[in-house]
């Protein structure tokens, strides 16, 4: 990779820093120590696969830590296979540059089919499919008498002046999921006009994390918020206040996806074992939160789909997250 473009993963780090399914084996011994997993993914997921691995045996045999994607996905640009994790959960568009460059991931030893071919890898698997939307506390919006948007164009509306929360696409990459659908319906032009509204709305909530604009919006501090959809749909279940609104121009989604580090002799063989019971033995339960279907054989539950489900025209890159970057700043 370009210096200049390992330069600004860093930066992003630093920045993200400072704010055939058999079942699983279990060939407890030959590990050489405990699996050290990073990982990038929301709680939800983390829950899920942690609990997978503890009943198919693993319990005790792995060490868990979390990231914000942009700080885990400086840290695997950076060192490489010398990163300290065996295992790796991260958006998928990090781990494809990484393989890419450095050639620092195992081919996965199990068999899995996608739905969608053209994703289809052999040094990773998706783990989650997540979809972005435009998330509401309708408390708030009825105290303010505010109108229930529709798109995304509708949140530089006057009215939701400091009522709106958004992410920073430097930060966290449920950001990115909210340009690719301004660009993808009004064009990089349109897209600029669009976000510039929209951050002037927001004001001082343009957030680091990416669940930050959905805490904003169960809090009440804002009406508006964009962010993740299963959890605007989970909090809705449960009885809160909030709503969600699939956005006209469309649910973007991005994958986060396993991958076992190449370290040579030094390669912890658990780490493929478990990659395998994450997939295998854990998507059923990662449906519960995520629950776009991405496997062979998988549905999506018709409750839980989204209304306007779209993929970018362009593959998701760092090339063009980059671009996406430099958009964004162009907009505050």
């Amino acid at each position: 990779m370009k210096a200049g473009k390992i330069s600004m993963i860093l930066a992003a780090a630093i920045l993200a820093g400072a704010f055939s399914m058999t079942g699983c084996g279990q060939s407890a011994g030959a590990a050489g120590g405990e699996v050290v997993i990073y990982s990038n993914a929301d709680d939800e997921a983390v829950e899920a696969m942690k609990k997978t691995l503890d009943a198919n045996g693993y319990e005790g045999k792995y060490l868990f830590q979390t990231f914000g994607t942009s700080e885990l996905g400086g840290k695997v640009m950076a060192e490489g296979t010398d990163i300290e994790a065996d295992l790796i959960t991260l958006s998928t568009f990090y781990l494809d540059a990484a393989q890419e460059e450095q050639k620092m991931f195992q081919p996965l030893e199990f068999d899995y089919t996608l739905l969608n071919s053209a994703d289809q890898k052999d040094y990773c698997a998706p783990i989650t499919s997540q979809e972005g939307t435009i998330i509401v506390n309708t408390e708030v919006l009825a105290e303010n008498n505010l109108d229930m948007p529709a798109c995304l164009k509708d949140l530089t509306k006057p009215e939701y002046k400091d009522l709106v929360s958004v992410t920073d696409i430097k930060s966290s990459s449920t950001a990115w999921l909210l340009i690719q659908a301004l660009v993808s319906g009004y064009g990089e032009e349109g897209a600029k006009e669009a976000l510039s509204g929209i951050y002037e709305n927001a004001g001082p909530h343009i957030e680091s994390s990416g669940s930050a604009p959905l805490k904003k919006v169960r809090a009440g501090e804002v009406a508006i918020g964009f962010g993740l959809r299963q959890q605007a749909v989970s909090d809705k279940a449960e009885g809160l206040p909030i709503d969600f609104v699939d956005p006209t121009e469309g649910n973007f989604s991005l994958t986060e996806s396993v991958a076992v580090v190449d370290k040579g002799d030094k390669t912890n063989p658990l780490a493929q074992e478990m990659a395998e019971c994450i997939i295998t033995q854990g998507r059923s339960e990662l449906q519960k939160y995520y629950p776009n279907a991405v496997y062979e054989g998988e549905t999506t539950d018709p409750a839980n789909s989204s209304a306007y489900p779209k993929v970018f025209p362009e593959p998701l890159t760092l090339d063009l997250l980059e671009r996406h970057q430099e958009l964004s700043e162009s907009c505050k």
